[in-house]
Order: C-alpha cells, then structure tokens, then sequence
C-alpha cells in the first residue's frame, strides 16, 4: 500500500511544520510527502532537508487550501496511490497511527475517509465531528457571545452524545486530518477551488458520504494545535465568511432537503448506539 500526504503551508512556526512531518515519515509504509507552499517567499523549503520522500511545491502566493492540496491529490490520482492523508502544519501523532488507519481502511472497502480522535496539546478533546451545518448554527455560534446558547448549540452539533469513543459515519469531519482512499477521491472529485479557505472540508466530506462511509474512528489519536485563525484575524473571519457563503450557494441556505434527511437519518442512528 502506497500512502501520499499533503502539508500545505503559508508562513508557519517551521518547528510546528517539523513535529507534522516527522509524524509522517516516522513509519516503514511507502510514504511520500507534497510540501505545498503558499507563502511569498521559499524560506521553508529547508524543511526538505534532503529528504527524498519529500517534494516540496512552491506557489509564491496563497491559492487556498483546497487548491493546493489538490496540487497533490492530482498526482496520487495519476501515480495510482491507495490513499492519501490531507494533514494540517499544526498536527502530530505516535508511531503506529498510519499503520491502525491503514489497517482499517484495508478491512473497510465501504469507507472513503477516516479521522481518528483530535485533542489539544494538553489533553483537552476536541469536537471535531459534525452534523451538516445550517446558516443559523455558524452564525449563532461565531458572533453570539452568549457562552449557554453556544454550549447548547455546540453540544448537539459537535455530536457530545456519541461521547467520542464509538466508531460512527458522521457526515462533516474536520480538514485537518483526513485520511482518504484515493479511488473514492477519482469517483467524486477534489477540493472545490472555488471555496478559499474554510467550508472546503465539509464540502469534500459531504460529497464523499452521499456515497461512501466516512468515519470518526477513535482508536487511535492526533494532536492538534488549532490557532482557529478566523477568530483572530479579519482577514481571516472575510474568507470565513465568503466561503460559507460559497458553501450555501452551492448546497442551499435555509432550504436543503439532503441536509435535514442526513442529519435526521444521523441523530436516529446515534441514538442506537
């Protein structure tokens, strides 16, 4: 089995960078890295360092995440790799976590993309598994300040219920892990470039599960640093903004028949388990 993996980067803490790689290369599979860099200058292509199982891409400006990470998914599709991991500049892992996601995806034909537990560098959890949003819920839970409306809302939409310990096929998994079985990548597309930054994951996600199964697998776990830049920034918070509102145009706003059947058909099954 051949693994690919993409890392794109744009200015990063080249030190957080090197815990990610090093993650990634630390293992016997047959792995290959894409370094694909956003930044205006090449100043991180040290981080090669010589290394033949990295090719490093340098862009020269900021493309967005899902076009850059599709520099490299093109060339998994061409060179006919088995899967390929999209990994965040800010996550780290133990050895032994390709091998057990690896393992399961051999297992689990029916599955298009697998994300293991996430937690903060100090232990805490994240809620990293979604229902499919609607406009209301990202509103409400990025501008009110509210901390019990946010807490009540988050709690149903973040799925607290599953208590982040069951395997279940949950239709919105976070970007910053995403280990995907590259034929199912060639049945229903790439990262939509037209989504900059933000939404492009739950967009990818989506399309994957109106076919496949895509799974929170908790068995084995990754750090993740989450600066959740668009809450600090505003020019972040701008293609935050302007990437819902592709997401939306694309999927539909207030009304969207598939999202209230998936995510009534995802509640119901929860409550089996």
């Amino acid at each position: 089995m051949r693994i690919h993996a993409t890392i794109v980067l744009y200015h990063n803490n080249p030190e957080l960078v090197q815990k990610a790689i090093e993650s990634f290369l630390n293992t016997t599979l047959d792995v290959k890295l894409y370094l694909i860099d956003n930044s205006k200058t090449d100043a991180l292509k040290v981080l090669v360092n010589g290394n033949d199982k990295i090719e490093y891409i340098f862009n020269g400006k900021n493309i967005g995440f899902g076009a850059a990470h599709n520099i490299a998914l093109r060339k998994s599709l061409e060179d006919g790799v088995d899967y390929h991991l999209v990994l965040n500049p800010d996550v780290y892992f133990e050895v032994g976590v390709l091998e057990k996601l690896l393992s399961y995806m051999e297992q689990n034909r029916d599955v298009a993309n697998v994300m293991p537990n996430v937690y903060y560098p100090d232990g805490k959890l994240q809620y990293l598994c979604k229902m499919l949003p609607t406009p209301i819920e990202l509103i409400v839970r990025r501008f009110v300040i509210s901390d019990k409306i946010i807490q009540k809302i988050n709690a149903k939409f973040e799925l607290h219920s599953i208590g982040y310990d069951k395997e279940v096929n949950i239709p919105f998994l976070s970007g910053c892990f995403m280990f995907l079985r590259v034929d199912a990548l060639r049945d229903v597309g790439l990262f939509d470039e037209k989504i900059f930054l933000y939404m492009e994951d739950l967009d990818l996600n989506r399309r994957l599960y109106e076919k496949y199964k895509t799974m929170f697998y908790p068995h084995v776990s990754v750090v993740h640093v989450h600066a959740q830049e668009s809450h600090k920034r505003k020019k972040e918070l701008f293609l935050h903004i302007y990437s819902t509102i592709r997401y939306f145009n694309k999927w539909g706003w207030f009304i969207d028949k598939k999202r209230r059947k998936i995510n009534k058909e995802l509640l119901e099954r929860i409550k089996k388990l």
